[in-house]
């Protein structure tokens, strides 16, 4: 049997395709890149925002009504937050794999192919540690830390299919990580819907995690996954020193979606301005090169112009390296849902406003690396040409040719608002 994997959305849910494709190669099942050689399609489903909703809910339909002959499954966020919708939009013998129910991965494929509906569903602490992976790139290696999240946060529908926090034993993640640097991975990706929440439910720490995969002997870089301000402000000191470590990236996502504390009380984030500004200015004066990535959400619906008013005025006073906008949209079981959403005219004119913002800013952050040398850790190769590299600090810097997987000195040439061009320099 021949199997397609078709994956949308996060590095977590990345994984998840990565430990189904593990399960199907270990029950000897083929797994193809092309659908057009399939049997059976799984479709990897994101939700967290409505235009990926929209992508995967048309990919669902198009490959049913283009691929009768062949069987597709769902698998992923969608299938816990919105079965009537996946029910409304599926063929009634569409078999689907709730995100915990990975292990019944081989069972629901062969029950597809024999035309037998099976729909595993719920939570599950079964463990994602140690599994079998089979990913398309030799040089990156994912490893989830923990299920679920501590969050409430009232926009957020990725909460119901993930559930409550489930952290893995620390063991078993450097066990992981160890034996992935061994086969040659030269990045390391810790990731969740929140690693700040890494071990609240076990008595273990993030900052401790970090330390003990970061001091596995190998030149490798660590890339810790986003977290949620509110749960790292209890190991703040210890997290910035295992940040200062030299093969963790100094990079660090730290979504604040807004710059007001109405709203953010509002969005049931638990955590005020300032705290948030606090935290970054000391990462910043504790690790001068680190790059501070956050996300903004627009027209949530309580944000008067005043409310955004101060998102701005949070964006020019940070500064943050990369930020990322997202215009606010209803999600199925999300708390917000209940409320007025804004006019769209508004929304859509306070998103051009940031959008213009976001580029002045971090064109401004670039620019003074122009002319610097910085070590470039190789990646991947271009879609547009060339090879692209991550700096110490996470940016991305393009080059014109270079070896997957090595260590190089880039002398950067030219700057944009969003990746670095160098010259490899001895």
């Amino acid at each position: 049997m021949k199997v397609a994997i078709e994956t949308f959305g996060c590095t977590f849910n990345k994984a998840d395709s990565q430990i189904m494709a593990g399960k199907l190669s270990d029950a000897g099942m083929e797994l193809v890149d092309n659908i057009e050689d399939a049997d059976v399609i799984i479709v990897n489903s994101c939700y967290v925002k409505q235009p990926t909703e929209s992508k995967v809910t048309t990919r669902i339909q198009k490959l049913q009504k283009n691929y009768p002959d062949k069987k597709v499954i769902v698998s992923g966020c969608m299938v816990e937050i919105d079965p009537k919708k996946l029910d409304k939009i599926a063929d009634d013998s569409t078999n689907w794999i709730g995100p915990h129910q990975l292990n019944k991965t081989v069972e629901v494929v062969n029950a597809s192919y024999e035309g037998q509906l099976l729909r595993p569903t719920g939570l599950s602490k079964d463990s994602k540690v140690g599994l079998n992976k089979i990913k398309e790139d030799p040089f990156i290696h994912i490893i989830q830390i923990c299920e679920g999240c501590l969050g409430v946060c009232s926009f957020c529908c990725t909460r119901l299919a993930r559930g409550p926090l489930h952290s893995y034993p620390i063991k078993d993640i450097k066990a992981e990580a160890k034996k992935a640097i061994d086969s040659g991975c030269v990045e390391i990706e810790l990731t969740a819907q929140d690693t700040a929440a890494f071990g609240h439910d076990t008595g273990e720490k993030l900052s401790s995690l970090i330390k003990e995969v970061a001091n596995i002997d190998g030149n490798f870089r660590i890339r810790v996954g986003m977290m949620h301000p509110k749960n790292i402000f209890d190991d703040v000191d210890e997290v910035i020193d295992a940040f200062k470590l030299p093969n963790v990236y100094k990079f660090i996502h730290l979504p604040v979606q807004t710059g007001s504390d109405k709203v953010l009380k509002d969005m049931n984030r638990r955590h005020t301005i300032e705290e948030y500004v606090d935290f970054v200015k000391k990462l910043r004066i504790s690790i001068p090169d680190i790059t501070i990535a956050t996300d903004i959400i627009v027209g949530y619906p309580t944000e008067t112009e005043e409310d955004f008013q101060k998102t701005i005025d949070l964006l020019w006073e940070l500064k943050p390296n990369l930020i990322h906008l997202s215009k606010y949209k209803h999600r199925e079981g999300a708390l917000s849902s209940s409320l007025k959403e804004i006019p769209y005219s508004i929304m859509k004119e306070r998103s051009k406003k940031l959008t213009e913002i976001k580029e002045e800013i971090t064109n401004d952050e670039n620019k003074h690396l122009l002319g610097k040398t910085l070590e470039v850790l190789i990646v991947q190769k271009g879609s547009k040409g060339g090879f692209i590299g991550k700096s110490n600090s996470y940016l991305p810097v393009v080059v014109d040719d270079a070896e997957i997987g090595t260590f190089v000195n880039v002398k950067i040439t030219k700057t944009t608002s969003t990746y670095l061009i160098g010259q490899i320099v001895d």
